[in-house]
């Protein structure tokens, strides 16, 4: 009995090193058949040229993401087809990593997912579906190195590109404002007064021409009181003038 004791001890102490060994046999077999280079299988080490986004631009690409959003909203609904999470991720590519001048875009998920204030799977989440809506679209990219005397290649951040939103998916552009009533503030185009002036002083008009232009149009108040403010000027120059030659003769 006592034998028997000490038996089923013995087998219960051996077990977890058996199960141990085990384990390490199977991670030893895993890293010998991983690949070489852990990187993406259609990652590139080409060098990516980025679009330039003037930062209007970007501020135009983000009210139609938000229209697009609103568009496909179903009633019931709390998300279009980009949800809160694309919103959030595009918000914070245009906003917090864009390069206005260059177009540069390939910040890391988790820097979008800190500046954004959400999750790396809602990160994951909202990059989805803005692609999947036609809004986003990236490459994968690696570096290749030489670490002791090995080649290896070493994975870097995505370089993003947002597409026109012409090329979005269910995306309907709103229809241009209708004109304005005859009569009413628009119809005409402001400041007519004054681009006369500017066109006159293009074409090589003096100073009186000018002020005449500015003030042809009484309904015109800026233009009226810079044609007044530009008769009491030449007025001013005149009296300076005969004032001068008087001292001279």
């Amino acid at each position: 009995m006592r034998d028997a004791r000490l038996l089923t001890t013995a087998q219960i102490v051996r077990a977890p090193l058996v199960k141990h060994r085990a384990y390490h046999d199977a991670r030893r077999h895993s890293l010998e058949n991983a690949a070489t280079w852990p990187v993406w299988h259609d990652s590139t080490t080409n060098n990516v040229s980025f679009r330039p986004i003037p930062k209007r631009e970007a501020y135009k690409l983000h009210q139609h993401a938000r229209r697009l959003e609103r568009q496909t909203r179903k009633p019931g609904r709390q998300d279009g087809a980009l949800g809160r999470n694309g919103i959030a991720v595009l918000s914070t590519l245009l906003f917090d990593f864009l390069n206005y001048r260059t177009g540069q875009l390939d910040p890391s998920r988790k820097s979008i997912a800190e500046k954004a204030g959400i999750s790396l799977s809602s990160v994951g989440r909202g990059l989805a579906r803005l692609k999947d809506a036609g809004i986003l679209d990236w490459i994968r990219r690696c570096k290749a190195e030489w670490v002791d005397g090995r080649f290896t290649l070493r994975q870097e951040t995505n370089a993003y590109a947002v597409r026109p939103c012409s090329r979005w998916l269910g995306y309907r552009e709103p229809p241009p404002a209708p004109p304005p009533d005859a009569g009413t503030w628009g119809d005409h185009p402001p400041f007519c007064a004054i681009e006369e002036a500017l066109a006159v002083a293009r074409g090589g008009g003096d100073f009186a021409a000018r002020v005449a232009a500015l003030s042809s149009d009484p309904g015109d108040r800026l233009a009226a009181a810079l044609g007044r403010l530009g008769a009491a000027i030449a007025e001013n120059s005149a009296v300076s003038s005969e004032v001068q030659a008087g001292r001279e003769s």
